[in-house]
């Protein structure tokens, strides 16, 4: 005759190879129900459960491997097992003790089924979600020279300085360029990317809405503007390159020659179209001439850098020319709508994370609870 501990191995190997095969029996259910439940709360049938590691389910039974080991040495040492009447209890204390254990290992199967389920790193993918792109990538190019400062821009008889109306005419071109990427280079005496390529174009806007004359020098450097722009373009998609240049002035700094960097732009299917801005001569006021001292507009050399590339230049001298220059360079580069489909990846491994940790902690409370007889008088 047996008592209670004896009959613990077989009390494993029955509940728990059970709970074993309905856990194996149950995990492609539970992808299926998942699946299910997220469709519904998403409202469309277009998505999908998925496992980066679907092979970590090999892992399952792992634990009953090592049951059966323990089985197999406890029948190896069922010869020093006490008979249950020499005084280690009664048959209901050892039932109670058997269904405190055999609770126990089902705890910490489902902590393990939780930990597989985890470590095989389940996610949702989404319904598909278009985004309009059109390929193009167009880098901007502003001078901010000392002479951008100049206030010889008009519009209902007010005048305003060049950058003023650069950045509120730029600003506004950029947030109607949708889908497009789009960067930002300022320039003066060097040249630096404001913002590399991007789809965000609020903050494309911003920048150029925050940009100060002289923070890059007092000069100008067109040569190394429109190279920074090649280094930044020819690694895209042919095709879709184009560089818009917009100066008051002519080339008076940097190492690179302008006429060079636009032959080099041609070499990369990089199309750069040219922007001259600021008012021309002197004006009158009262009838009588005044002379203002403006900065000196390289047209000839802005117009061949547009003929070398395949572009075009334009002249702005006050700000609604400016603003049709900007009207007639989105006619010549439209935006071109075609979706682009992406799918939002959501990751759940936290969920059964999470579970497991908690019944990590449940299986650590009822083992101090057990040792340590809390709850018995």
């Amino acid at each position: 005759m047996t008592n209670g501990v004896g009959n613990i191995p077989v009390l494993f190997g029955n509940e728990i190879k059970q709970a074993f095969f309905d856990a194996v029996d149950s995990f492609s259910a539970l992808r299926e129900a998942l699946q299910s439940v997220i469709a519904g709360q998403a409202g469309s049938v277009n998505v999908d459960l998925q496992f980066d590691l679907p092979w970590i389910a090999l892992a399952l039974p792992l634990p009953f491997i090592v049951l059966l080991f323990v089985r197999f040495r406890g029948q190896r040492s069922q010869a020093l097992l006490v008979p249950a009447q020499l005084g280690l209890g009664t048959s209901e204390q050892a039932s109670r003790r058997t269904a405190g254990i055999s609770a126990w290992w089902l705890l910490a199967l489902l902590a393990w089924c939780c930990l597989v389920l985890a470590a095989a790193r389940p996610h949702w993918i989404g319904p598909p979600v278009s985004s309009p792109v059109s390929g193009r990538d167009l880098m901007m190019s502003i001078d901010i020279s000392g002479s951008m400062n100049e206030s010889d821009l008009y519009s209902d008889n007010s005048a305003y300085t060049r950058i003023d109306v650069v950045r509120e005419v730029a600003s506004r071109f950029v947030e109607q360029r949708a889908g497009d990427r789009i960067g930002l280079i300022m320039f003066g005496s060097q040249a630096y990317v404001q913002t590399p390529l991007t789809f965000d174009h609020k903050t494309v806007a911003h920048f150029i809405r925050e940009a100060h004359v002289g923070l890059a020098g007092r000069s100008t450097a067109i040569g190394d503007a429109i190279g920074l722009a090649v280094k930044r373009l020819r690694e895209r998609p042919v095709d879709s390159r184009v560089l818009l240049l917009l100066t008051d002035g002519a080339n008076s700094a940097g190492v690179v020659d302008p006429l060079e960097a636009a032959r080099i732009a041609a070499e990369n299917d990089i199309r750069i179209h040219t922007i001259g801005v600021g008012a021309e001569g002197g004006r009158s006021v009262f009838g009588f001439p005044m002379t203002v001292q403006r900065s000196e507009l390289d047209e000839k050399t802005l117009i061949k850098i547009s003929e070398l590339t395949g572009g075009q230049y334009f002249r702005a001298r006050d700000v609604k020319e400016l603003q049709r220059v900007y009207q007639l360079i989105d006619e010549l580069e439209p935006v071109e709508s075609n979706d682009d489909n992406f799918r939002i990846r959501r990751e759940l491994f936290a969920w059964p994370l999470s579970v497991a940790l908690l019944l990590g902690l449940l299986i650590s409370w009822f083992r101090y609870a057990r040792f340590n007889g809390v709850g018995h008088g």
